[in-house]
């Protein structure tokens, strides 16, 4: 059968555009569908933009293995196609004696996972590097940094779009069917309503992930994995920076917690919290900038509240709710739901976007086998 399409992905995300140009590295003919107007409008949009080195994850989880062989990926990939980034640094830092053993279980969990060049600093060691810091103890992960997602996914768009695949916007994924010969027919609504025939399928649909994998016929409802909206909001500095390296104290329960980076920009941003919410809403309450300022105030005790002002908030697509144990990603094949040729995408929240190219390696490699032109 001839089709229309090698494979079709759903999401122009940083994921779902790294499928994308890793498939279509691979000699096929590849469509990206993205309902909203431009890419990466959702999730990928709506974050810290951090390079995440790996030190969290836990040992031999998808998150451990593609969050260090994503980032050097990543590197090389914003460093050939000239996108802005800083390796800037990261500094995980206990603030009193009770989360040094908290810290040291991080440093050890980030060696057991590769991360390189990883270094427990003192307290005066720590204020050396960013004296305005409170802190007992650190970790110094020199291979964490920022960089510009937008730019990182107009690359990854180029690439897709230069091996001669198409990146369609404004085109909403309204369901698939397989075909009895093998490959699928799929529906695009929008403007130009349509229906595609492809060989293979590829979910990536972040926040729409369950609802996307429910209007596939056929696809099992009891293995779609149920979803969670986490909500973080985010809060900008007026005045000069006080750290040039990230500041992440110890995580919280079911995400990494409110820290500190300052953008390529040159200004200080404080975020994300974690509020679970039922549905999308991406207002940030500016009387939050009080319980801001008192968390900050552990590690940085030279903030005023009134210098916060409300930025942005994100949602990440959790798999867990609260007081739950926080599970990997899922990159789910034939395996999980019998349907051949397709992988559905769940789950992937940070440090997905760190991840993505590896994601996007490992989708194309299960779909196609690692035959990269």
């Amino acid at each position: 059968m001839t089709f229309d399409f090698d494979a079709t992905v759903v999401g122009a995300g940083a994921v779902g555009l790294a499928c994308g140009r890793a498939l279509s590295k691979r000699g096929l003919t590849v469509l990206v569908l993205e309902k909203e107007d431009f890419i990466g409008q959702g999730v990928s949009s709506r974050n810290s933009e951090v390079i995440h080195a790996g030190l969290y994850y836990p040992t031999g989880s998808l998150k451990a293995q593609f969050c260090v062989e994503g980032r050097l990926l990543l590197y090389d990939l914003l460093e050939s196609h000239k996108v802005d980034y800083w390796k800037c640094g990261k500094l995980v830092v206990a603030t009193d004696e009770a989360e040094i053993p908290r810290i040291e279980a991080i440093l050890e969990q980030g060696r057991i996972n590769g991360v390189e060049g990883l270094e427990e600093l003192t307290g005066e060691q720590a204020r050396a590097l960013e004296p305005e810091l409170n802190v007992v103890s650190a970790i110094l992960s020199p291979e964490s940094g920022v960089f510009d997602s937008h730019g990182y996914m107009l690359a990854l768009q180029g690439e897709i779009e230069d091996a001669g695949g198409a990146v369609v916007t404004s085109a909403p994924f309204e369901g698939a069917a397989p075909l009895a010969g093998g490959g699928f027919s799929v529906r695009v609504g929008g403007e130009g309503a349509t229906s595609v025939t492809s060989r293979l399928l590829v979910t990536a649909a972040g926040l729409s992930a369950q609802a996307v994998a429910t209007s596939i016929e056929g696809y099992p409802a009891a293995d779609i994995p149920q979803g969670h909206f986490g909500k973080g909001v985010y809060f900008r500095l007026s005045g000069p920076a006080p750290f040039n390296r990230l500041i992440y104290p110890p995580p919280i329960p079911g995400a990494l917690g409110t820290h500190y980076r300052k953008d390529l920009g040159g200004q200080g941003v404080f975020g994300p919290d974690l509020v679970y919410v039922e549905a999308e809403d991406y207002s940030v309450d500016p009387a939050k900038a009080a319980e801001f300022a008192d968390y900050i105030r552990r590690f940085w005790p030279g903030v005023r509240a009134e210098a916060l002002s409300a930025d942005y908030a994100g949602i990440r697509p959790k798999l867990h709710g609260a007081g739950q144990a926080q599970p990997d990603f899922q990159l789910n094949g034939q395996e999980a739901h019998g349907i051949e040729g397709l992988m559905a995408l769940f789950g992937i929240e940070s440090p997905g976007l760190t991840s993505s190219m590896a994601i996007g390696e490992a989708v194309a490699t299960k779909l196609v086998g690692d035959t990269r032109a």
